[in-house]
């Protein structure tokens, strides 16, 4: 049995070591991989545990377009077949909107309208040249993110090969996989099927009524990655003026500098920092938080009703892909507030990995609409869930949190816990206001159904902090401890596609 490995960014680290213990665990023992920038490719190229039937990097295909000539008959084919060509731009940060390789708020494509169109090209034809050589049994993907993996995963649908998608469900150091990106297809099948049974006949059951009240009791973040970058206050984002900083900051320019200027062939790839916007970027966000947003502040009155937005972090996947229509907060949030009763405020609150990027702009935009309160990110977002009337995310883990502290949910986009019936997806500006009413006034039912939802995520997940390993995974044994539950979990699914009709999602 062969597997194609779609490799983004440092995930490559994390899927290859996963190739290796689905080796010697269960019995997978071809693999090919679709592989995201030149370190990456280098690592897969030079270790010596698996023998991979082929690697493309991506950054190469990348470079072909600069001579490629645009065939539009080439191109309408590859949307009658596929889909919507911006479908597969727009979810690329780098291609769309200049970002990774230019820090937030930079918002500018390097590409003409062109020359994008020829990414999308050479990458197709690469791509299709690529599956049809190794003819791999199943995919391997995290949630696309790029033109290319987005185009791996739609091809790859399209010709019946699984895809197996890794998804985070924000819950208690779980991770899981799906056939599509947007939902938990297992989990979901598993919850419809719990939907029918009795307490005592759904696996997991009390260990899910357990989860929701210790959660509801001393509610927690999923991960402990994201509490551990969390700097509060403008003066914190200059802690790299300490000694003891300033000169791990200044030999990391060092290296960076030295990288650039010694790979030539790196130094000419689309992802690739330019040292000199590295520097010129945070010296920017610095004279920012040097400013600060502290004057925009409202006071938190817990006593006035409102409901709760949660914003985002940008760029991100989630809003990208799973959104694509719904990617400006600014106007997600005037659209919302407009559509809240009478005497009700929208209360807004930083992502708090956000702070030291956002610039005053657009919190100013925010303070323009008359029923938003922009609040400070130090203030707890579970208090606020708790006392909020409604909670609303395009998609992000505090509508998941707040589902499970009892309240109401609107999502923007498509996201795992859509699933739950007490979720309501805003898909049509015009119809929010009746949405809004519709969620606010909810009759307050039992916890059951969310409890079977949780069931059947316990049962169709892998215990592992997958976001820890991908930041910390340094130590390999420990990293295969960690990693060989979720390694078991994509076998099981794997050998279940191969049989199921509907595989293809």
């Amino acid at each position: 049995m062969k597997g194609c490995l779609v490799l983004q960014r440092r995930f490559a680290y994390i899927g290859h070591e996963l190739a290796v213990l689905l080796k010697e665990r269960n019995g997978i023992d071809e693999f090919c991989a679709y592989v995201f920038t030149r370190d990456s490719y280098n690592f897969l190229v030079k270790q010596t545990d698996i023998q991979y039937s082929d690697i493309i990097l991506d950054e190469d295909v990348h470079k072909r377009h600069k001579t490629e000539e645009l065939d539009y008959e080439y191109l309408r084919w590859l949307e009658k077949e596929y889909g919507n060509i911006w479908s597969f731009i727009n979810v690329d940060r780098v291609v769309r909107h200049g970002q990774l390789i230019r820090e937030y708020p930079h918002d500018a494509t390097p590409y003409t309208h062109e020359e994008m169109l020829r990414i999308v090209q050479v990458t197709a034809k690469r791509i299709i040249a690529f599956l049809d050589k190794e003819k791999p049994d199943f995919l391997f993907t995290y949630q696309p993110g790029a033109v290319a993996s987005l185009l791996l995963y739609t091809i790859a649908k399209k010709r019946g090969i699984p895809t197996i998608t890794t998804i985070i469900p924000a819950t208690s150091n779980l991770v899981s996989v799906s056939l599509r990106h947007d939902r938990l297809t297992w989990a979901e099948r598993i919850f419809n099927e719990n939907l029918n049974k009795p307490p005592e006949k759904i696996a997991r059951y009390a260990e899910a009524r357990q989860f929701i009240k210790e959660f509801r009791d001393k509610p927690a973040v999923y991960s402990k990655v994201y509490s551990s970058l969390i700097k509060f206050g403008k003066w914190r984002q200059f802690d790299f003026l300490f000694p003891q900083n300033l000169s791990r900051t200044a030999r990391w320019i060092y290296r960076l500098f030295a990288n650039w200027s010694s790979n030539a062939e790196k130094r000419t790839d689309y992802s690739t920092i330019h040292p000199f916007f590295y520097i010129i970027d945070r010296i920017k966000r610095k004279l920012r938080n040097l400013i600060g947003v502290d004057d925009l502040y409202d006071a938190y009155d817990s006593a006035k009703p409102f409901a709760y937005y949660a914003l985002h972090l940008e760029p991100e996947l989630t809003i990208l892909l799973l959104a694509p229509f719904d990617t400006d907060q600014v106007a997600i949030v005037k659209r919302l507030a407009q559509s809240l009763p009478v005497g009700m405020y929208l209360y807004v609150k930083e992502h708090p990995l956000m702070t030291p990027y956002r610039p005053r702009a657009f919190y100013k935009a925010l303070k323009k609409i008359p029923n938003v309160k922009l609040l400070r990110p130090e203030i707890s977002s579970f208090g606020l869930m708790r006392r909020a009337a409604l909670v609303a995310t395009i998609t992000g883990s505090a509508g998941w949190e707040a589902l499970l502290l009892g309240k109401p949910v609107i999502t923007f986009g498509e996201v795992f816990y859509n699933a739950v019936s007490s979720v309501a997806r805003s898909s049509t500006p015009e119809k929010l206001p009746i949405l809004v009413a519709q969620q606010l006034n909810r009759p307050v039912g039992t916890d059951e159904e969310l409890v079977r939802f949780v069931a059947a995520l316990f049962e169709d997940s892998a215990h592992c902090d997958i976001l820890y390993v991908w930041e910390n995974g340094d130590d390999r044994e420990q990293k295969r401890k960690d990693l060989k539950g979720f390694a078991d979990l994509i076998a099981r699914k794997v050998n279940l596609s191969r049989g199921d009709k509907n595989a293809a999602g």
